[in-house]
């Protein structure tokens, strides 16, 4: 007697080769893709970077609400009054000598 070898049908070999296209493109869309892990990950360390700007801008307006508040009608910093008419204006005090280079 001969022993006879069953040969897998074509349309098997067609239907694992068509699943395993359609699962690698699916993991490599679910990995590399527009809503993928890599691309969430960018936006995680994008949102960390955005908080720490967030941080620094807000404690700039903070800096400047007091700066402005000290320079106000109704609370009148004089140092801070000497120093920005010093700097913007350029004045002196009659009592200061000037030195140029």
């Amino acid at each position: 007697m001969t022993a006879f070898k069953a040969r897998p049908a074509l349309g098997v070999l067609v239907f694992f080769a068509i699943s395993l296209t359609l699962a690698a493109y699916f993991i490599f869309a679910a990995v590399q893709g527009d809503y993928g892990l890599f691309r969430r990950a960018e936006i995680v360390v994008e949102g960390d970077r955005l908080a720490l700007e967030l941080a620094a801008l807000n404690a700039e307006v903070v800096r400047l609400e007091n700066l402005t508040k000290r320079l106000s009608d109704g609370f009148l910093d004089l140092d801070l009054l000497d120093q920005q008419a010093r700097d913007v204006l350029g004045l002196i005090r009659s009592d200061e000598l000037v030195l140029k280079p």
